[in-house]
């Protein structure tokens, strides 16, 4: 009977040395299209993009989100170089920009050491510590570590010695790394607040109605909340100044509305002006008892450096700009002028 033999390879090769054989100009191509993307210029839609890579993506949801932003890598390729690179594990999270020129390599190595794009929030003058805590919340790229804290373990979080946060956090534009606390920026934020008002009190006009500095906390608040015109700040300090020399009541719509709280729906009534409260500077004397917004350094300023001026009231214009009257007949005439129908100050 015949002896069978193998099959041969067509080269001479057995079997397990031509499986081997194909692995092995397999993983070279592989290797090959791993350097030739390595090295090569990835395009781009622009001159620079921002991309944002979310926490937990694997590296090929990486390539789609870098493609669909506008740094067309190539999606197989990108996963190849960063298995290759043992970059796999190590492609971090954050808000990234790559510039035209940048290499598939260069890219990658730019995950892999998390050379993210500092963050940044704006707290805005004007705004309560109610909008400051919403803003916090909705920055993804903070952690919320003051979620669920009241204001007294707020301030005592961060190292306040105040009872009432409001007024405390400076209005400015703060840089923080993804993932750093909320706490943090706060305490930055308190610091520089504080840092702003001592400056100011320290170079203070003479003689001014404050017991502490504040007391210009508070005025600064008002004076923010009432300012339309950058220019008028000084001026508009300078009549609330005035009212408190000769024990006039203030009369400031703002502090009514921020003792309303949420129960303000835009609409300040003459019933609002009459009840009576702490904020209501129609019904009480003096300063409210805590400032009634974020005061920027400009608002810190004119508290502190008020004009010379012999105005007790204003009214706005309606054009942003207000009416300065030195006696109430020429106040109450600018009010029948423009804004007929209103009270004033």
């Amino acid at each position: 009977m015949p002896q069978r033999h193998a099959p041969r390879h067509p080269y001479g090769l057995g079997a397990p040395a031509a499986v081997l054989l194909l692995v092995t100009l397999t993983v070279l191509a592989v290797g090959l299209a791993a350097w030739h993307w390595y090295e090569s210029v990835v395009p781009m839609s622009a001159e620079r993009v921002e991309v944002r890579v979310p926490a937990g993506a694997s590296a090929r949801a990486i390539a789609r989100q870098l493609r669909a932003a506008g740094v067309k890598v190539h999606e197989d390729g990108f996963v190849a170089v960063a298995r290759l690179t043992d970059a796999t594990l190590r492609l971090r999270a954050g808000r990234y920009e790559f510039e035209r020129g940048m290499t598939l390599h260069q890219i990658i190595d730019k995950l892999a050491r998390g050379e993210v794009l500092r963050e940044r929030l704006t707290l805005v003058e004007g705004w309560t510590v109610r909008d400051l805590r919403a803003a916090l919340a909705a920055a993804s790229e903070l952690r919320q570590d003051s979620v669920g804290l009241d204001d007294r373990a707020l301030l005592k979080a961060i190292g306040a010695t105040e009872a009432h946060p409001e007024g405390l956090f400076a209005p400015d534009t703060y840089l923080y790394d993804p993932g750093s606390s909320d706490l943090d920026l706060l305490q930055q934020a308190y610091r520089m607040q504080a840092q702003r008002l001592a400056a100011a009190w320290e170079s203070r006009a003479p003689q001014l109605p404050y017991k502490s500095p504040y007391d210009a906390l508070i005025m600064a608040s008002i004076v923010e909340k009432e300012t339309g015109q950058a220019a008028e700040r000084a001026q508009i300090a300078g009549v609330f100044v005035n009212r408190l020399r000769r024990n006039m009541l203030l009369q400031t719509d703002p502090t009514v509305i921020y003792g309303l709280g949420s129960r303000f729906d835009g609409n300040l009534r003459k019933r609002d002006l009459l009840a009576d409260g702490p904020y209501n500077t129609y019904t009480r004397a003096g300063l409210p008892p805590t400032p009634i917004a974020l005061p920027g350094r400009a608002a810190i300023e004119a508290a502190l450096q008020p004009a010379e001026t012999r105005a007790l009231y204003f009214v706005a214009r309606g054009d942003g700009t207000s009416q300065f009257s030195e006696t109430l007949q020429q106040h109450n005439r600018a009010v029948a002028r423009y804004q007929l129908g209103r009270g004033g100050r």
